[in-house]
């Protein structure tokens, strides 16, 4: 066995003479039941409601108890996995993951629920960091491309498929069974990592002063991720946002926030980081739009609606593998623009819609701009954890992370205030305008060129030096 440098200590086993495609299979199943989570339950709030007496308002923290969690801890779980053992973190993330799935099925009252998802978000914010470190700790570099398209494919179709696999349960099993659903692929994952990763030097607990620092952190993305949630029924919630400037402001200047300004200056990063968030905005308000769109002014049914939208994860499923070959021939930076270009010039050709359109004059937009998003996504992350220092993999896994995630929750706000400045008549062409634009911004993004030797230098040591 030996182990490749990329990443923290131990960011996995490459085999001799191969790659562990093993592990790549398994990071991209917690992949898709991490990003499966984020919506499947969605469907199943009123019948939860219902079924535990409680009202709407306070059902809808089983979701926010979910999402607030994965995205508010992702940067200080990527500090603290820095000097974690690979094999130790996914077995006890993965456990805890579906040990929280079982609780929140058999939760006889909504106090329990809501509690068994808060620890299901800190659990599933570790997986959402774990996944690039162990992909590319299992691959040789020549394959990282194809390698980084599996959990990159796979995250964003949980995503798009979770409310219809979530509605299919509500038919038939009731709500509980929406949580139960995760726990076979839960086992799975966990007797795959636990026969194919080596032993490590297992998990340690964090200090004070990063307890302090996750605090402060944690804080501040929450009260920013709140914001945006909230921003998407009335645009004026975008003010609660400030809020988050001192936990954040403290925390930057702190020891915690150093090293992640400081991996985040390397070459290459920001404008990489950027074109993931740009890409992430476009596509949740693209997916906002559309789906309102449809039936609020085209008059399309829930099925006819749910079917051409299913255009987008159809096409991004085709294209992930065939963008990762490509990645791996050509270079990640080209493949990148390119699917950025694809992407975007899909949701331009959506921008005029209107009520005279088909389903079908929708769909294949949808496809066009899948197939971007597919092409683009592995080489994009390839790019970014392939310029990650190697003590700092995880740190850079989960600041890519928190720029999709951010891009998930600030799509629907902005589409929703640009919906609004235009009027109900223009309201749906001004908001896939905007995810259009959010689009196109990536592709200039990708393409920032590096910056000089010495600077390069320079900031890789202040990144490698700062204590973890």
């Amino acid at each position: 066995m030996t182990h490749h440098g990329g990443g923290s200590a131990e960011p996995g086993p490459i085999p001799d003479g191969g790659d562990h495609w093993l592990l790549v299979a398994v990071a991209g199943l917690l992949s898709f039941v991490a990003m499966l989570d984020m919506n499947i339950v969605n469907v199943a709030l009123a019948e939860i409601s219902r079924d535990l007496d409680v009202s709407a308002a306070t059902a809808q923290w089983v979701v926010l108890g979910y999402q607030l969690p994965v995205v508010a801890l992702l940067l200080p779980a990527g500090r603290w996995l820095d000097g974690a053992g690979p094999r130790s973190a996914v077995l006890a993330a993965t456990t805890g993951f579906a040990l929280c799935s079982a609780l929140a099925a058999a939760a006889p009252w909504a106090g329990l629920l809501v509690t068994a998802r808060l620890a299901q978000g800190a659990f599933g914010a570790v997986l959402f960091v774990l996944m690039p470190v162990l992909v590319l700790g299992s691959v040789r570099p020549r394959m990282r491309g194809r390698a980084m398209s599996v959990p990159a494919t796979l995250g964003p179709l949980g995503a798009v498929t979770g409310p219809a696999v979530g509605g299919l349960l509500l038919d038939g099993p009731g709500w509980r069974a929406v949580f139960l659903v995760k726990i076979p692929f839960c086992l799975l994952a966990l007797v795959v990592a636990r026969r194919a990763m080596p032993r490590d030097r297992g998990l340690r607990l964090p200090r004070a002063r990063a307890l302090l620092d996750a605090s402060l952190v944690a804080t501040g993305v929450s009260v920013l991720l709140v914001a945006l949630t909230l921003a998407a029924g009335h645009s004026a919630w975008l003010a609660l946002g400030l809020a988050a400037v001192p936990p954040l402001w403290l925390w930057l200047r702190g020891g915690g926030g150093r090293p992640v300004t400081g991996v985040l200056g390397l070459p290459g990063l920001p404008g990489a980081h950027g074109a993931v968030l740009a890409l992430a905005t476009g596509f949740a308000a693209m997916h906002y739009v559309i789906a309102l769109h449809l039936q609020r002014d085209g008059g399309f049914s829930a099925t006819a609606t749910g079917l051409t939208v299913l255009a987008f994860p159809l096409g991004m499923g085709l294209a992930g593998p065939v963008g990762g070959r490509l990645a791996d021939r050509y270079g990640a930076r080209p493949v990148a623009v390119a699917g950025a270009v694809v992407t975007s010039c899909g949701l331009l050709l959506a921008v005029p819609v209107g009520g005279g359109w088909s389903p079908v004059d929708v769909a294949w937009r949808l496809a066009l701009a899948g197939l971007g998003m597919g092409l683009g996504g592995g080489p994009t992350q390839a790019l970014v954890m392939g310029a990650a220092p190697p003590d700092r993999v995880a740190t850079v896994g989960s600041t890519v992370q928190l720029a999709r995630s951010l891009g998930f929750t600030l799509g629907p706000a902005l589409a929703t205030a640009a919906w609004g400045l235009a009027g109900s008549a223009q309201g749906a062409r001004a908001g896939l305008g905007l995810a259009a634009a959010a689009a196109c911004l990536s592709v200039p993004l990708l393409l920032l060129p590096a910056r000089r030797s010495a600077d390069v230098a320079a900031t890789t040591n202040a990144a490698t030096a700062a204590p973890n």
